[in-house]
């Protein structure tokens, strides 16, 4: 749920514009490490406002203040993303903070390995609630505000989805995970099909073995240095707030150069 220590409280009204139109603002879930971390601090250096959110309140202030110290306007709020109630509360405190949604990022998510056979349905139900059923909830309670600001932007605006190479093509041990993101590209491709008339698009980002921890259980098969970095993709977010509302792109298949095209 949201805290009341949130960041940037005097933010309320959405800070002074830059040359040539209202600054952007870009809301991140999962933003307090790892791949939401690295796409915030890229989304700062372009300009855009943030709202940070993730579960943790101690990683989130950490982030927020080292953004905050890079000259970003950011707001960390504390939510689980698999909570509709905090969801909506999410979006409502962005909306408050900057007034405008340009690009929603959804990094919020979890995995397990386990073979179908040794998967309980328990596993299976936690990987649906954050993965898919959470991501869905986001785009849901976002999309008012992202229609909006998509009317006067002529970039139109973007949900941008951490999905995965392995929700592209199978992986052993993975069914339960590979088939929540495997959701997520086909969520991404609905929204570019019933947006399109609005100016929202989106894109599932689908990269292999990220050096990040959540791919510290690969370490003893695929070396931290022949990952693909955080950094990767946080480029490619970037990229694709750039575009114009005419491109869409619903999903990039990142795979590691030392992998080859047939595998993560």
């Amino acid at each position: 749920m949201t805290s009341p220590a949130d960041h940037a409280e005097a933010a309320a009204v959405p800070p002074s514009a830059a040359p040539g139109g209202p600054q952007r603002a870009a809301l991140v879930t999962g933003g307090s490490r790892g791949i939401g971390l690295a796409i915030a601090e890229r989304l700062a250096a372009e300009g855009f406002s943030l709202t940070i959110a993730a579960r943790s309140r101690q990683t989130l202030d950490a982030a927020a203040g080292a953004l905050e110290a890079s000259g970003a306007h950011v707001v960390a709020v504390e939510a689980d993303a698999a909570d509709p109630e905090a969801i909506e509360r999410l979006v409502a405190r962005h909306e408050a903070a900057w007034g405008r949604l340009d690009a929603l990022v959804l990094n919020a998510g979890m995995g397990f390995a386990s073979p179908i056979a040794e998967t309980p349905l328990r596993r299976v139900d936690k990987h649906y609630a954050l993965n898919l059923r959470g991501t869905f909830a986001m785009v849901a309670a976002a999309l008012p505000l992202l229609r909006r600001t998509a009317v006067d932007e002529p970039r139109g605006t973007r949900v941008i989805a951490l999905a995965s190479l392995a929700g592209l093509m199978a992986e052993p041990d993975l069914a339960a995970y590979s088939a929540t993101k495997a959701a997520v590209v086909s969520l991404c491709e609905s929204i570019c099909l019933e947006e399109a008339a609005t100016g929202v698009s989106a894109t599932a980002l689908c990269p292999g073995y990220v050096d990040t921890d959540m791919a510290a259980w690969k370490h003893d098969e695929i070396a931290p240095a022949d990952m693909i970095r955080a950094a990767d993709l946080a480029e490619l977010a970037v990229s694709l707030t750039r575009l114009s509302r005419n491109a869409a792109v619903p999903s990039i298949a990142v795979h590691r150069a030392q992998g080859g095209l047939r595998g993560a």
